[in-house]
């Protein structure tokens, strides 16, 4: 049995539930949920040792998804029986056995065992590694949610979660008093169509969590009566009337600016995310629901990064809440020029634009740190850190849907991508560690060149409705926004 170290004892007794991914070097991926179970009766008396003693004995590790129909087994119930534990899953209540993965239903999940060792005194957990690869990596280790903090919030106290600071509050309830969603895709739409900030943030919370909880009929994908996204997720009028060619932003220098620059991003992110799964599931029925699983967290993910970049905005400079600068709606240029397919989307948004945040991420929070703005340091170590498993969910997807394609080769069929659907060269400096993390070798974007003209570019964009709202059929300048150290 090979086993492979995911992480110290004691950085797991910070929550109950985490997500796990592990890619081999075949390029093959897992995704893993880790159970700490606590001890029934510690109390505040109980030594610190004796509870570590407990977590060892009752840490499991199994696949993230149901073998069912795919349900995301992250918020499963567990329940304890005189002689085993169960994972009940949310969907359809199938209950696996956490030790051998059996079900009462005769359906098996792949459970993993767990080792704690001594080592240089440090208790050190290792996992038994899937037998479908070799030299397998550890590439996400994250908490589930704030649900599962150990010790877990009161009752009389809500999950602590940030919210985006804007200058008008939502007039609409999160959940429509009419046609409420009821699948996946539905709520995609909505969120799409939602134009207020704070209001996509807290659908997508909400969507996220029915999803996980198997609280919705279903994803929806396969419907034919699924709903069409629209071609460019509305905006508010003062968002409208602020928005502007990226060239006209170049060499803005201010910390303020800089801040919303970056929520404006994160923004578009929360739209792209669902995007994806709006408008190429119906036409991939095939995706399976770990698809969606990733994309939801991604979805969430970004509404996170909103949500702290608007409020350190609010922090660093009152006066300018988010929608009172200049914006742009670049990046819904690749969104727009991608539409027609998910392997085209997939490489030009989460395998160039995404990776190209690798790259410059680190330059950006050390400009935030020369400055002296530990929170802004600390809010973008945050995206830094989730952005590397969005790329790596796209290096996932890419590489699944080039093997569902006919075997084809990842990295050929990805710089064929960008060749027609990219403009110039995708310069360095590569952030190299970080790319290889998320499974982007240097074959990926070594002297990479896109060579769609921008006549070309035009006539991909210009019949989109919407569009010139947005200043996406202007000719698109590098944007450069710069902080003063």
């Amino acid at each position: 049995m090979r086993l492979l170290q995911i992480s110290p004892l004691k950085q797991l007794l910070t929550h109950s539930r985490f997500l796990l991914t592990l890619r081999s070097e075949q390029g093959k991926y897992h995704s893993l949920i880790l159970f700490r179970l606590s001890l029934d009766n510690a109390t505040a008396d109980t030594p610190s040792k004796m509870l570590e003693k407990a977590a060892n004995r009752q840490i499991y590790v199994m696949e993230s998804t149901c073998p069912h129909l795919g349900a995301d087994m992250s918020h499963a119930e567990i329940e304890e029986y005189e002689e085993s534990t169960v994972a009940v899953c949310p969907w359809h209540r199938y209950d696996f056995d956490l030790r051998t993965g059996k079900s009462e239903t005769g359906l098996r999940t792949c459970t993993y065992s767990v080792e704690v060792k001594l080592e240089d005194e440090t208790e050190k957990v290792y996992i038994e590694t899937p037998s479908d690869g070799t030299n397998w990596r550890l590439i996400e280790l994250r908490p589930v949610s704030e649900e599962f903090a150990d010790p877990p919030p009161a009752p009389s106290q809500p999950i602590v979660q940030v919210n985006p600071v804007i200058l008008s509050e939502p007039t609409e309830p999160v959940v429509p008093l009419t046609d409420a969603p009821r699948t996946l895709m539905q709520w995609a739409v909505l969120i799409l169509n939602t134009a207020h900030p704070t209001l996509k943030v807290l659908r997508t919370r909400h969507a996220v969590q029915l999803f996980r909880t198997g609280q919705l009929d279903s994803i929806g994908h396969k419907s034919s009566t699924a709903p069409r996204p629209p071609d460019v997720p509305p905006r508010e009028d003062s968002y409208l009337q602020n928005t502007v060619n990226p060239g006209k932003m170049k060499g803005r220098k201010n910390l303020a600016v800089m801040l919303h620059a970056l929520a404006n991003i994160e923004q578009w992110a929360i739209d792209l995310a669902w995007d994806i799964m709006a408008r190429f599931g119906p036409s991939h029925p095939d995706l399976p629901p770990a698809f969606f699983s990733d994309f939801t967290k991604m979805a969430l993910d970004e509404s996170k990064h909103f949500s702290l970049l608007t409020s350190r905005l609010s922090a660093t400079s009152p006066s300018t809440p988010y929608g009172t600068m200049p914006v742009h709606a670049s990046l819904w240029e690749s969104a727009t020029i991608t539409s027609h397919s998910l392997r085209s989307r997939l490489a030009i948004i989460h395998l160039v634009h995404e990776a190209r945040g690798l790259d410059v991420n680190p330059g950006t929070i050390e400009r935030f740190r020369r400055a002296g703005d530990t929170g802004s340091v600390s809010v973008m170590e945050i995206i830094h850190a989730d952005e590397v498993t969005h790329v790596t969910s796209g290096h996932r997807w890419f590489t699944w849907l080039c093997e569902r394609q006919g075997g084809l080769d990842p990295v050929a069929t990805f710089r064929e991508e960008v060749r027609k659907g990219w403009r110039g060269n995708v310069k360095g400096p590569f952030n190299i560690d970080d790319r290889e993390k998320a499974g982007l070798t240097p074959a990926f974007y070594e002297h990479l060149t896109g060579e769609m003209d921008e006549e070309e570019m035009r006539e991909k964009i210009g019949g989109v409705a919407g569009v010139e709202d947005l200043n996406l059929a202007e000719p698109m300048a590098k944007v450069s926004i710069k902080y003063d150290a």
